[in-house]
């Protein structure tokens, strides 16, 4: 059964509940997270497989919370898969909202002070959502898989290239459509964009009516496609490296994602 995190972490989210000033007419801009440079993945270790899954529900939680990407706070102490977003809303309306949005995945909030959490299962994946109002219309949203609710990591799929980085076709929900056509070929569609359709270990790949050739070749573990962040810019899309996360954006959406390292 997963257990709502300790009272300590919860109090260590309310020291970012600093006060802010009444008479401000704009929002406050949040406070700037200490310098840490991320801590480099031991070579041939696929640094996040379970940060696939928080960064669908990252995905899913933004939606709602409307809110940016920013660095996690470190006083924290997360886990290398948590996402944090800076949000324009207060707490107490956020709650609803983001219950609503997981619906029967998600359990109940637990609250402590101006901090509060929320438990979210996906199948055998278990995730927290964490919130801290900083003022009364801003908040840190977290969300985070705790290292314990990690999955075993998977086999590294042949054809990658070593130190590139990749990410999964499902890390697109919400900006792409990838649908399986077999298990190595992949059609990637985007609005009002020419369908993309890729072949695990090939270069070729088909762009609308013609050929196009990529730049790296895309891997599947005959399931998944796991594809190169360099194969966005072909869907007109952009990536972005941000503090160890990518921000990828297609047209006015966007999301973060953490690169998969082989």
């Amino acid at each position: 059964m997963f257990k709502a995190p300790r009272l300590p972490a919860l109090l260590a989210i309310s020291l970012l509940a600093a006060p802010v000033s009444a008479q401000s007419t704009a929002p406050a801009t949040p406070p700037a997270a200490p310098a840490a440079p991320a801590t480099p993945a031991p070579s041939g270790v696929r640094v996040n497989v379970p940060s696939n899954a928080a960064s669908a529900l990252g995905i899913e939680v933004s939606r709602v919370a409307k809110g940016r990407l920013v660095n996690c706070p470190t006083a924290l102490k997360l886990s290398p898969n948590a996402l944090c977003f800076y949000s324009l809303g207060a707490a107490p309306s956020l709650r609803p909202l983001i219950k609503d949005q997981l619906g029967k995945r998600a359990g109940e909030w637990k609250m402590a002070g101006k901090a509060s959490s929320l438990a979210v299962t996906s199948g055998q994946t278990l995730a927290l959502v964490l919130l801290a109002q900083i003022s009364p219309t801003e908040t840190v949203v977290v969300v985070d898989i705790p290292a314990q609710t990690a999955s075993a990591k998977p086999s590294v799929p042949a054809g990658v290239v070593k130190n590139e980085p990749y990410l999964l076709g499902s890390d697109l929900k919400g900006l792409v459509t990838v649908t399986a056509l077999s298990a190595t070929q992949f059609k990637l569609e985007r609005s009002g964009q020419p369908a993309l359709t890729v072949t695990a270990g090939q270069t070729a790949a088909q762009l609308g009516d013609g050929p196009v050739t990529l730049t790296l070749a895309p891997a599947s573990d005959g399931q998944n496609l796991v594809l190169p962040f360099s194969v966005l810019t072909t869907l007109g899309c952009t990536f972005k490296p941000n503090s160890g996360v990518y921000t990828v954006a297609c047209g006015e959406s966007s999301v973060g994602v953490k690169p998969i390292v082989f």
